[in-house]
């Protein structure tokens, strides 16, 4: 496959053009997905807690003594 070129040169301004062209695609959609992202991590962290505090009750159920205190 050949390649049409240009005799021009390329200046310092086209390659900074072209990459900021690029980088910018990439920020836009990176900032696109920023708050589903936060809002699923936010989910994940509350299912974790969650899963730790029912997992802890349930173990220190089965670990405390029952004590009977009676009266004479």
């Amino acid at each position: 496959m050949a390649i049409g070129t240009s005799r021009q040169r390329i200046s310092r301004d086209d390659l900074q053009a072209a990459f900021d062209r690029m980088l910018g695609e990439g920020e836009s959609a990176i900032r696109a997905a920023v708050p589903q992202a936060a809002v699923v991590g936010g989910a994940v962290a509350l299912a974790l807690v969650a899963v730790a505090y029912v997992a802890g009750r349930r173990r220190g159920r089965k670990r405390t003594a029952v004590l009977e205190v009676r009266r004479i």
